[in-house]
């Protein structure tokens, strides 16, 4: 009976020691952090990184109860740091958990299998985070009246759920950097996926500071679901290539919030944003509305959209020609029945080294006919 030989771990702290643990290691951080609200010398630092910072309250009416709203300032970087450390270890387990284990059913090459992981990943984030911004938009106002995207700016003030949105995507965001060295991603792969979120991450993080998370959390919704179907659709793909009506859907919302998205980013920074009464630039009141910043935040919206057109009708482009080359393969494999061959005539009336008379009469009876 032979004993089972057991995999060498790696050394302590090697690249592979790191890889293999960075789960247990982040989680270890996390607590250390949640371990300081025990202490009452440490539970003012821990607060910081774990509750949402700034908030303010504010009385509307003599009557009604006064509302708790939130501002953004630099403690904010620690709240970020530690919703990162969470999205690593929720990463890891969706990927230990789900993922890996419909890998193995699967049985996918190397490169489908790296971009079944990515579309996991995001697939599952871009739900949960469409789900939560649309209860967010159906909590507010400016989910149904245009003009609240502008009117009232600078929108200093935001209600929990809206900063700690916001927090959380950063945060995720963030934390998608360091996931390219824990998940040994391809290198022709990195490029493209550090072009996407430095895009979320600029993008996102530009509606915070500046006081436009109204337009920032409107945008990002019908995104995230165009997103979230694209992602969905390439996981039923891999399971089975048959299954690729969801591109064709992805394919329509997705010139559909291009255009909803131009729209919204002309109305709010062309005509919204300069005809209201709080004009100027000032960092102590949060007030970006100059015209410099306005056609830097439009020309950067519209440079991102006309980069995800280009790149989608590339996409689009390519799995055309693959569709018509498969088609002509198809073509070319069922090819018509071939037609039987006439046999020549031979000399002598010799076929296969055999004589044989043109009328069916032998030589013999040929004979006695003449005689």
């Amino acid at each position: 009976m032979g004993f089972r030989k057991k995999n060498k771990s790696p050394p302590v702290l090697s690249h592979e020691f790191v890889i293999q643990n960075h789960a247990d290691m982040v989680s270890c951080l996390a607590m250390i952090i949640l371990l300081g609200l025990m202490f009452e010398v440490t539970a003012k630092f821990a607060i910081m990184f774990i509750t949402v910072q700034y908030n303010v309250t504010q009385v509307l009416d003599e009557k009604s109860e006064p509302v708790n709203l939130y501002q953004y300032g630099p403690k904010d970087m620690a709240t970020v740091f530690f919703y990162l450390l969470i999205a690593v270890i929720l990463h890891a387990l969706i990927q230990e958990y789900i993922l890996d284990k419909m890998n193995r059913r699967l049985h996918l090459s190397k490169t489908k299998h790296s971009k079944f992981n990515e579309s996991g990943q995001l697939a599952a984030f871009y739900l949960f985070s469409f789900i939560w911004g649309c209860s967010i938009l159906t909590a507010e106002d400016f989910a149904t009246n245009p003009t609240f995207l502008w009117e009232g700016y600078p929108h200093t003030h935001m209600v929990f759920q809206v900063k700690f949105f916001y927090i959380c995507q950063i945060a995720y965001w963030l934390h998608a950097l360091p996931e390219l060295y824990f998940q040994k991603v391809r290198k022709e792969d990195i490029p493209r996926q550090l072009y996407y979120i430095s895009l979320y991450v600029v993008h996102i993080t530009g509606a915070y500071v500046l006081n436009l998370h109204r337009l920032g959390l409107v945008l990002l919704v019908p995104h995230y679901l165009v997103e979230l179907l694209f992602h969905a659709s390439r996981l039923f793909y891999f399971s089975d290539e048959n299954k690729q009506k969801g591109f064709t859907l992805w394919a329509l919302l997705f010139v559909i919030a291009r255009l909803l998205t131009l729209t919204l980013s002309v109305l709010t920074f062309g005509f919204g944003l300069p005809r209201t009464e709080n004009q100027g630039f000032s960092l102590a009141e949060g007030n970006f509305n100059v015209l410099t910043i306005r056609m830097t935040c439009l020309a950067a919206i519209c440079l991102t959209q006309a980069w995800m057109m280009w790149k989608f009708i590339n996409f689009q482009l390519k799995k055309w020609r693959e569709h018509s080359q498969n088609q002509a393969a198809k073509k070319k494999v069922v090819s018509p029945k071939s037609r039987p061959h006439k046999r020549e005539p031979t000399r002598g009336g010799a076929t296969n080294g055999i004589v044989k008379s043109e009328d069916k009469t032998s030589p013999r009876a040929r004979k006695a006919k003449a005689s």
